[in-house]
């Protein structure tokens, strides 16, 4: 098994699949009708996203690991997601800042992963890279529409951005795994995304109105090597809840 590429599909699935769980929380309490159904469409493309991360991670593994057994039964330190998708969902500012923040890296990682050497990482890109263009062009919409928007929109949407920045940028602190599928053709490497993400992000925010955070301010990590805040506790112990209680349960 290459240990590496196990990680790296750990990595996709568990952040794509950490978020949609989040996202499923809002369903019912969107601000308006239009935005609860989208916001559930988000979490559902999300969700089948991960699917197709984990089912190939578990293929990898070798071990009769498959997909609902790699969301469920693993503990909060097996678990590599970005640890900007464990962050509350707060306000509507606070989700959407969010949202925005990952849709951008999805979408130019998507881009990137295309190209991949690995035939199956292409194809789960290939597949996900519509889904992932709808997802940042609606973000990047609401992002402009709060951001210049009333006073108060403007206020809590900057609050948002200041507070959510430093974990916006975890995804390009490579480290052995990330380097290890640079060097074989699986993934792109970070300065690239980098420079895609922070342009993406700046053209959007001077749009809406927002000031852009320094480019080279602190990062907080962890998340992609199992190191997470509280947090994600809460979120696994509703999401596993029925799992754990009945474990192997077939309906």
């Amino acid at each position: 098994m290459d240990a590496n590429k196990f990680e790296y599909l750990l990595r996709q699935g568990d952040s794509a699949l950490i978020l949609s769980q989040q996202l499923s929380q809002l369903c019912g309490k969107g601000p308006a009708l239009e935005e609860d159904m989208a916001l559930t469409n988000v979490a559902l493309d999300l969700l089948g996203q991960t699917r197709m991360w984990l089912t190939y991670a578990g293929e990898l593994e070798g071990q009769g690991r498959d997909e609902d057994r790699l969301a469920y039964l693993r503990d909060s330190r097996e678990f590599r997601n970005l640890l900007l998708v464990e962050q509350p969902n707060g306000d509507y500012a606070q989700t959407m800042v969010r949202q925005f923040f990952f849709d951008t890296w999805h979408y130019f990682l998507m881009r990137g992963l295309v190209s991949s050497s690995d035939r199956r990482i292409a194809e789960i890109a290939e597949k996900s890279i519509k889904e992932v263009t709808y997802h940042l062009r609606r973000s990047g919409d609401l992002v402009v529409r709060l951001g210049d928007g009333t006073p108060t929109s403007h206020r809590k949407m900057q609050d948002a951005v200041d507070e959510l920045w430093t974990y916006a940028r975890e995804a390009f602190a490579y480290d052995e795994v990330d380097l290890a599928m640079v060097e074989q053709g699986v993934a792109p490497a970070a300065e690239p995304l980098r420079a895609a993400f922070l342009a993406h992000v700046a053209e959007v925010f001077a749009e809406a109105t927002l000031a852009m955070p320094a480019p080279d301010a602190y990062v907080q990590r962890g998340g992609k090597q199992g190191r997470h805040t509280e947090r994600l506790g809460y979120i696994l112990a509703e999401m596993q809840s029925l799992q754990r209680a009945y474990p192997g349960a077939e309906w």
